[in-house]
């Protein structure tokens, strides 16, 4: 299977060839960047599904002007949803606090806004992680996965993706960032969900 994934960032090409291969599918993955694609793509869809087949689009565009064949194209969009916010940071997580805000910037102004919700059943939110597929045949195929937590009180250690500090996993009492790396890969899995159902759906078509 050959795919092109719709990032140029290395470590999600890691991460997806991981996953990918812990669910027995050996695939070859080609970045944005290894077909040639530098174009900038507008991400403005109100749902995470929107601005995943937005991507995908744009990218089958590009593959059918550039005579590129016989790849599923693949992109994903994800990000965290608060239900007191109203389903925010949502599509707008990487740019929440403004295009060139700090990991603790942004988690800043979640805390601040949730400083009314204090306690933990009014703290309730989702990782949410919706993938897109075209398959050569250009047959789009959607899957979604969902992480249910609650947000914490306090930062905990901050870097790696940008609201693990904050989110503490069902059944937790700590955030992401404070797991284990073993615990932290089974619990932050929205996207090995998505990744899982999408997989069921290639297989009922036979494409491997």
């Amino acid at each position: 299977m050959e795919i092109i994934y719709g990032t140029s960032n290395q470590n999600k090409v890691i991460a997806m060839t991981k996953i990918l291969k812990e669910n027995n599918v050996n695939a070859k993955i080609f970045t944005l960047k290894e077909i040639g694609f530098n174009k900038e793509i507008i991400e403005n869809g109100k749902t995470f599904e929107e601005n995943s087949s937005i991507k995908a689009e744009a990218i089958k565009t590009y593959c059918e002007e550039n005579n590129i064949k016989g790849k599923i194209i693949l992109t994903d969009d994800a990000g965290l949803c608060i239900d007191k916010l109203n389903g925010e940071p949502g599509v707008y997580s990487a740019r929440y606090a403004g295009e060139n805000a700090t990991q603790k910037q942004i988690l800043e102004k979640v805390l601040n806004k949730m400083k009314k919700y204090p306690k933990e059943e009014e703290r309730t939110c989702t990782f949410v992680c919706v993938l897109t597929a075209i398959t050569p045949k250009g047959e789009k195929i959607v899957s979604r996965g969902e992480c249910k937590g609650r947000i914490a009180n306090t930062m905990g250690k901050l870097g790696g993706l940008t609201y693990i500090p904050i989110f503490i996993p069902e059944g937790f009492n700590k955030p992401l960032s404070e797991l284990d790396q073993k615990t932290y890969e089974s619990t932050h899995n929205h996207r090995d969900i998505a990744v899982k159902e999408l997989i069921k759906e290639l297989e009922k078509r036979n494409i491997k």
